[in-house]
């Protein structure tokens, strides 16, 4: 088991070295100069120049990546070129909206997608079921935005029962962060309840197939037990795999809820930046997503180890 996890550990480095290339060298290579912007339309070529020469951006392409690592590996996600402020406080400064929209989002879908999931499966080919599914294949097609829009328009405007837009930090009180999340998480937690509920199914409905549950049934072991301890214990391993490659949607998820409903988060963030062509801020909040599904997928395979103790051999 220790070497199972210090394989995973290891496999994580030249990911996030790969991670980091590609985005530096994506980023440098797409046309626009950050200079000119920085400048302004009424700059002279000397004001530019004077401009990139300030931000080291006149420097070949190798020496830049390697100041850029070399500052990543001291924790150093460099400055923003518009803000002149660092990277990791702006991050820090819209951590709380995208961490609570995204707990809360990862809480109802799990919440929601894996008891449907198992009831489909239980009642396999009727119409519960062909709901179930049908409802999982509408909430996967239908885009995060449009749903957004319509869960302003009937509960902040029609009913008046929640605000339209923006966020209340906790330091407001729970009730109060609560009442600004709730709608941007259900509208997030869609995608991902859609996608979770179809694999549950299929996971559940494959070892509801198996010797042992006959066995269990032959027991006396009534639906319910067989369908917990049984079952859905080892119907697990799927089931955590697609909760962690959901976390891509839930990222690129958080970005276009976040604009929707006026959230200060990350997501903001990285949209800002990308207009302004602001590299540091970029380069940083990339490698932040990307080292925290790094993170996820490692926890994740971790967690097989207890779902499936085979995999310890």
């Amino acid at each position: 088991m220790t070497a199972y996890i210090i394989r995973r550990l290891l496999a994580t480095i030249p990911v996030m070295v790969v991670v980091a290339m590609f985005v530096f060298i994506l980023l440098h290579l797409t046309p626009g100069d950050p200079a000119a912007i920085i400048a302004g339309d009424d700059a002279s070529p000397v004001e530019i120049d004077g401009i990139r020469r300030k931000l080291g951006l006149d420097r070949p392409i190798w020496e830049q990546f390697g100041i850029y690592v070399m500052n990543l590996l001291r924790g150093d996600l460099g400055t923003s070129i518009f803000s002149n402020l660092p990277v990791l406080s702006l991050v820090k400064q819209r951590l709380e909206p995208t961490l609570v929209l995204a707990v809360s989002t990862l809480v109802l879908a799990v919440a929601f997608a894996v008891p449907l999931g198992v009831l489909a499966a239980w009642k396999a080919r009727t119409a519960v079921d062909r709901i179930v599914m049908g409802l999982s294949v509408l909430g996967f097609a239908v885009p995060v935005f449009l749903v957004g829009y319509l869960l302003i328009y009937l509960f902040a405007i029609e009913l008046r029962w929640l605000p339209v837009q923006g966020y209340k930090p906790l330091a407001q009180g729970i009730g109060e962060t609560a009442r600004s999340i709730v709608l941007p998480a259900f509208a997030l937690s869609m995608v991902y309840t859609a996608l979770i509920a179809r694999i549950t199914r299929a996971s559940v409905l494959e070892v509801l197939s198996e010797d042992y549950i006959r066995t269990a049934h032959a027991k006396g072991a009534s639906a319910m037990s067989v369908l917990l301890h049984h079952a859905l214990k080892n119907a697990a391993v799927p089931i955590v795999t697609v909760i962690g490659i959901g976390l891509t949607l839930l990222i690129s998820g958080v970005v276009i809820t976040e604009t929707v409903f006026n959230i200060p988060g990350l997501g903001r963030l990285t949209v800002d930046a990308i207009l302004k062509r602001d590299y540091p801020i970029i380069q940083g909040l990339i490698i932040l997503f990307a080292g925290a599904k790094v993170l996820v997928n490692l926890l994740i395979d971790i967690s097989y180890v207890f779902f499936d103790p085979r995999i310890r051999y």
